[in-house]
């Protein structure tokens, strides 16, 4: 058993919560958690939502937001509690600690949350007696077990949407969050959940990924779900396996219970390193592991029926018609998902004013967000709030695609810094090339480290960060750099990126992308994606493209020597 399933068994993690409170109460310091609780209050305070910043004393807090639905009032809380307590103290920079975004500001997620950073133990019991008038929870937004359940973020509102699967994913939510029997799994487990044809909510790269699909039975014709498992990205990224079983929404908590409860049984607890679902059904194989669950449903579960998912929307940036007439939905781009609470407030109170009864505000999978059920006569008015002129709905093909990690800021796992890069490479490389008319995004995504929190394995260009050697008059000059990938993407042509450049300094980066980019205008074949160009060129000759640049040259990778 390794040390997190110790300290795990020493103490039921979900307890955690109720500890806080005294934490809080006492004003304990860090020091102070550890000398009464031990080292494994670290992990299991995870169960709160909670991670340990790297700057001794605060917490980065995750609050988990079912398919990504809040409605105004939610949204609100959220930018307002972020005002008040995500606050950096003076020591370290105050309102000045970041050039960018200064202080107060939160980040939305690739898995549809919300997190904030510089919170105090004391104050977060503040901040769920706020979030507990409006229906929010930070329970279990980390942990081994049952993550933020996703979806599309415009489930009841495209035509193209088979239905709408929003009301399936809060049941699943609900029965996981707080659910002791399943909050101590071998590792973190993650589920997707849509109505969608076309997977927004990105399936196969889910431990659970539950897509529309129809079947006859009984003589009439139903929908439901698909189910495919075992998908994952970081270290050993694998595409989910489908099953031969068709789920009617009113029994998809049922299966993704049994889907739990194999996964508890039969899961690696001795190598954290291998502990995912996906290295379980790897094992096991698909029809083994269907088995398995089947084993372990209480219900029936019929053979597969038709698939319904006909392609991959990596985004829903832009305005909208709704499928209500005179309605719409529109997505803002909030490049990395970084924006200040102040910010996310003025937008819930935008959805308010300019919606109807219905507006809510939409986190997507990509990091940014929607404001829904604006009439035609509002659309307008909304787009002139100031808010909507820093998170445009038509920004440029790199601003529109780029996705960033939380970065060496604040993660004691991440190399580089990864935010401000993100921000400034997105609209440095808007101002710098000249993207083909046709394409309206270029997926750039970027992880500090190799945990994948940015999913760079499915984007048109990946980087993960890495620390490089230069060469210089002086020796040996130690920087920032980083893996280099390009081709990802999910949907029909799912495939993962090949990570074409290793330990790539960052200075490098822009200038490559300058050359790769008039090499993909000069060659590409009418409508042809930029992921596809990449696919079709050998990577030595991509990298013989890169190298041409005038920019940094590495001498090797510095971490690990």
């Amino acid at each position: 058993m390794n040390t997190v399933e110790q300290h795990k068994q020493e103490k039921h993690p979900l307890d955690v919560v109720d500890d806080v409170y005294d934490y809080a109460d006492e004003e304990l310091s860090f020091e102070e958690i550890e000398e009464r609780a031990g080292g494994g209050e670290w992990e299991r305070l995870k169960w709160a939502g909670m991670y340990a910043q790297k700057q001794e004393g605060y917490f980065m807090i995750r609050t988990k937001v079912p398919g990504g639905k809040l409605t105004p009032e939610q949204a609100e809380v959220i930018g307002e509690v972020t005002d008040d307590l995500a606050v950096a103290p003076e020591e370290y920079g105050g309102e000045e600690q970041n050039e960018l975004w200064g202080d107060a500001y939160l980040d939305i997620t690739t898995r549809q949350d919300i997190q904030k950073h510089w919170i105090r133990v004391e104050d977060v019991p503040e901040m769920w007696d706020r979030y507990d008038e409006v229906g929010l929870t930070t329970v279990q937004g980390c942990g081994d077990s049952a993550r933020n359940v996703l979806g599309c973020p415009a489930a009841g509102l495209d035509d193209h949407e088979c239905f709408n699967a929003q009301p399936v994913i809060e049941a699943v939510s609900d029965f996981f969050t707080e659910n002791r029997e399943y909050a101590n799994l071998p590792r973190k487990f993650k589920i997707t959940i849509t109505g969608c044809a076309h997977d927004c909510a990105q399936s196969q790269i889910n431990d659970v990924g539950l897509v529309p699909a129809k079947k006859e039975i009984d003589g009439e014709s139903l929908y439901g779900f698909h189910a495919r498992v075992g998908g994952g990205l970081s270290d050993g990224p694998r595409m989910g396996s489908e099953l031969d079983v068709f789920i009617r929404p009113e029994d998809a908590v049922e299966f993704c219970r049994a889907v739990a409860q194999t996964f508890k049984e039969l899961g690696d607890r001795n190598n954290r390193g291998v502990c995912r679902m996906r290295y379980l059904v790897e094992q096991m194989g698909a029809e083994k592991f269907e088995e398995a669950v089947r084993d372990r449903c209480t219900i029936d579960l019929p053979t597969g029926g038709q698939n319904l998912t006909v392609g991959y929307q990596s985004d829903h940036v832009g305005v909208h018609e709704q499928k209500q007439d005179g309605l719409n939905y529109v997505g803002f781009n909030v490049i990395a998902g970084r924006m200040g609470g102040d910010e996310f407030a003025e937008a819930a109170r935008a959805a308010e004013t300019y919606g109807t009864e219905d507006a809510s505000v939409r986190l997507a999978t990509d990091q940014n967000f929607l404001i829904t059920h604006i009439p035609d006569e509002n659309v307008d008015d909304l787009l002139a709030e100031p808010f909507a002129q820093e998170y445009s709905p038509d920004p440029g093909a790199f601003s529109r695609g780029a996705v960033g990690c939380t970065g060496n800021e604040f993660c004691n796992y991440a190399i580089i810094e990864t935010k401000k890069r993100t921000k400034r490479w997105a609209r440095e490389l808007d101002d710098r090339i000249d993207v083909p008319d046709d394409i309206e995004s270029i997926r750039m995504h970027m992880s500090g480290c190799s945990a994948s929190c940015a999913q760079p394995q499915i984007a048109d260009i990946g980087f993960r960060g890495e620390t490089v050697k230069l060469e210089d008059e002086d020796g040996d000059d130690i920087v920032e750099g980083m893996d280099f990938g390009l081709g990802g993407s999910l949907g029909a042509d799912n495939e993962f990126l090949d990570w074409v450049e290793s330990a790539v300094p960052a200075d490098a980066v822009i200038p490559a992308l300058e050359q790769l980019f008039e090499a993909y205008s000069a060659d590409r074949d009418d409508g042809e994606e930029f992921y596809e160009w990449c696919r079709g060129v050998d990577n030595g000759q991509l990298r013989s493209i890169m190298q041409g640049a005038d920019a940094p040259v590495a001498r090797g990778v510095a971490h690990g020597d």
